[in-house]
């Protein structure tokens, strides 16, 4: 893999797989440029590419916002930057419910290794809420609405705020804690009535408004967030 700074864009992968036979670029959930390019190619060749479809990346992208100081982390957290004196690094601590990115004071919150070390304790945090709460209350809104499934895990997914499979086993997204709890339970009922109908099909929506009405007027408010900070 080849990582290169290309001029409007920045940073840019390049990356040769065995498998690709053309081209192509994929635009992460961060921003993040990654170009696939056949084996036999060369590396300037994805260059070249991303060059000219520089003014499709920049419409597409989506470039992630910075975390704030005091931004509330999931439900129970607030994350706060405290620069100092005496730090040469970055170091993150938790107290209590205050999630604590130190760093040195000539940098500025916005610094790329700050950001990065404030998503990682974020990250953390979100799990730990997601992984204690979330099987809990999928488990009781299973339980009133006679729904069944074999497994819940937590993840963190990039673009989904949930999945269920043929085997009935649920798939949480960790970012479910950034969202309402009305939004939170719509995910999980519409995760819940998969595990009869793994489609988006009439009887799909049958049996998701039969547990929650007015479902498809909640798909509008989700459409707000995005499974990121």
């Amino acid at each position: 893999m080849k990582l290169l700074t290309i001029e409007d864009i920045g940073e840019v992968q390049l990356q040769k797989h065995a498998r690709a036979h053309s081209l192509r670029i994929t635009i992460g959930a961060d921003g993040t440029v990654k170009v696939t390019i056949p084996k036999w190619m060369p590396y300037q060749a994805g260059v070249i590419f991303v060059q000219t479809k520089k003014d499709w990346i920049l419409a597409n992208r989506k470039v992630a916002s910075l975390i704030k100081n005091g931004q509330p982390i999931g439900k129970f957290h607030h994350l706060y930057f405290k620069p100092s004196e005496s730090n040469t690094t970055v170091t993150t601590r938790q107290k209590g419910s205050e999630l604590i990115v130190s760093y040195p004071s000539h940098y500025d919150y916005a610094n790329k290794k700050v950001q990065q070390a404030a998503r990682k304790i974020s990250i953390r945090a979100l799990r730990n809420q997601a992984e204690n709460l979330l099987p809990k209350r999928l488990a009781a809104l299973s339980e009133k609405h006679d729904f069944e499934y074999s497994a819940v895990s937590v993840r963190q997914l990039k673009a989904r705020w949930g999945s269920c499979n043929s085997k009935q086993e649920i798939t949480l997204n960790l970012f479910l804690m950034q969202l309402p709890w009305d939004l939170i339970d719509y995910v999980l009922l519409h995760e819940l009535a998969h595990t009869q109908a793994l489609h988006h099909g009439p009887n799909f929506w049958h049996i998701f408004e039969a547990a929650l009405p007015g479902a498809k007027q909640k798909r509008k408010a989700l459409r707000e967030f995005q499974p990121t900070f």
